[in-house]
């Protein structure tokens, strides 16, 4: 009788060691992913941090050799359309590389869990 009840001790806590290092394995792997999506997002901020730069020393150039108050207007609007625009596309696209890359990690570590638990 003791000996079975060791046994069911020993299987029960053999059970609980494989479900925590599997849930702590699900775990890693979603912190690595979500770590790739935060590098993935800062590479996309970066890159239209760039090339909202370059545009703005466009536009400067463009401005500094306006010939007349109107030119100045015209320019100046056709610019802020332009910006808004561009604007409205990278937040957009920040946006979603952010809740993919939340989602991803979100569902690995619900996987891990979900097998760790049915074990």
């Amino acid at each position: 009788m003791a000996e079975k009840v060791s046994t069911q001790a020993k299987d029960a806590f053999e059970r609980m060691s494989t479900s925590a290092t599997e849930a702590a394995n699900g775990m890693q792997h979603s912190y690595a992913v979500g770590l790739k999506g935060i590098q993935d997002y800062n590479s996309k901020w970066m890159e239209f941090a760039q090339a909202n730069t370059r545009a703005a020393m466009e536009f400067y150039q463009k401005l500094s050799g306006a010939k007349s108050p109107s030119e100045f207007v015209e320019l100046s609007t056709s610019n802020a359309q332009r910006q808004l625009t561009t604007l409205t596309e990278q937040t957009k696209e920040l946006g979603e590389l952010a809740q993919q890359a939340t989602l991803s990690a979100f569902e690995q570590f619900k996987t891990g869990l979900t097998k760790a638990s049915r074990d």
